[in-house]
């Protein structure tokens, strides 16, 4: 069935509430998983290695299957299906949680529940490629509420827990999950076009341009792996409280979501790649701010510089890809953005970080998070010099 304008400008207004519903929810469930299931994991007795184990499956996992799913649902035409689905089967097996805290058990549930959590991120940002349409420069005011709600359960969510236990974010997730499985049925499908086999998918990737564009990605999220997984041991080693450090994260927070509402704006005024150029400045100074300042002023200041090393960069390379990706594989272009960015870069980010830990201070990890930064800038910034190309956004002539 080919695209049908007058289709897509009706379902626009609901498919944009329907996507920011599931961003609102997603990462809901993830302000509740990703500060608490490890101390979860903490409080049922396992030791570092087990709850490492854990954690590298869900990273592998966030690396695999976006791929599987994604090459499927390009091939088949079955994106809708593939995403009602996932979100349905990851539910069912998160609720199996429930009936044991044994390690062996939970490493079984985590395998299967990362076959089917894994692909929604890439799924949705998809859509949500789809569903804007030409309004994809305020991508980021339907982001936002990913952003506000991980705020607001992150900070809710510790008193549930003083309440009642720890044990209370299975039931919480499962909700969330459960809502998100019951509101993925309402996604609309846009778009369909003729399947590619694999090999013809795989190679619309094989380009100079994309593989460039994927490396800029990597780097900058190893950059991101010392703030993700040593910022609040730092700061608790500079001397500051839990009040102090849990605002420093607010605030990170909400500072991207100042950006992503002024997106319509940003991508009107510049093109992708000196917004992705930009973003790598940023995270280049604010990595080597923290490997310097010690005052709480400064600190709290290079808080607001996640607004570009965060914010502006992931937007800018949600529309880059989509940008690069044909036509009939924009569901896989997204699930290798993320692959190959929050999986694999973070995953790496974490490794160094965790190797350099044993070996110097905290702040002389952000000293070399700085440089990774400074070198993806630069080879981004070098690669659009040579491509005139890839320097032009097809956002730029929506002004008129």
């Amino acid at each position: 069935m080919p695209y049908d304008r007058s289709m897509s400008k009706a379902i626009q207004p609901s498919g944009k509430l329907v996507i920011s519903t599931q961003y609102f929810v997603y990462f809901g469930v993830m302000g509740i998983f990703l500060p608490y299931f490890n101390l979860y994991c903490y409080h049922l007795g396992f030791n570092g290695l087990q709850i490492g184990a854990l954690s590298a499956l869900r990273s592998m996992a966030m690396i695999v299957f976006p791929l599987l799913w994604g090459v499927l649902a390009d091939r088949y035409q079955k994106r809708r299906a593939i995403y009602i689905g996932c979100n349905l089967m990851s539910a069912i097996i998160w609720a199996f949680y429930l009936l044991s805290g044994d390690f062996w058990f939970m490493l079984t549930v985590t395998i299967f529940y990362g076959i089917f959590f894994a692909p929604i991120i890439s799924f949705l940002e998809a859509f949500s490629m789809e569903v804007l349409g030409p309004e994809k420069n305020s991508y980021g005011k339907v982001r936002a509420w990913g952003s506000i709600s991980f705020i607001v359960i992150v900070v809710g969510i510790g008193k549930l827990i003083d309440l009642y236990s720890i044990r209370i974010i299975l039931v919480l997730i499962l909700a969330g999950s459960a809502l998100m499985a019951a509101i993925s049925v309402r996604v609309p499908e846009v778009r369909r076009h003729q399947g590619k086999s694999f090999r013809e998918q795989a190679v619309a990737f094989l380009n100079r341009r994309v593989m460039v564009f994927l490396i800029c990605g990597f780097l900058m999220l190893v950059s991101h792996g010392a703030y993700y997984g040593f910022f609040s041991i730092h700061l608790e080693k500079l001397g500051y409280g839990s009040t102090f450090i849990g605002g420093c994260w607010a605030l990170g927070s909400i500072a991207e979501i100042g950006v992503m509402i002024a997106s319509k704006r940003i991508f009107r005024r510049f093109s992708l790649v000196h917004v992705l150029f930009f973003s790598f400045v940023a995270a280049a100074l604010r990595w080597l701010a923290l490997y310097q300042v010690q005052s709480a002023l400064l600190i709290i200041m290079t808080q607001v510089l996640h607004a570009f090393s965060y914010g502006t960069f992931h937007m800018a390379s949600i529309l880059y890809m989509d940008m690069l990706a044909p036509i009939e594989n924009k569901t896989l272009g997204q699930a290798v953005n993320n692959a190959v960015s929050y999986g694999s870069g973070l995953m790496m980010g974490f490794l160094l970080s965790g190797y350099l830990y044993e070996r110097m201070e905290t702040a002389g990890i952000f000293l070399i998070s700085s440089l990774i930064a400074a070198a993806g800038g630069v080879l981004i910034k070098g690669f659009a010099l040579k491509d005139d190309t890839a320097d032009q956004s097809p956002l730029r002539g929506e002004r008129r």
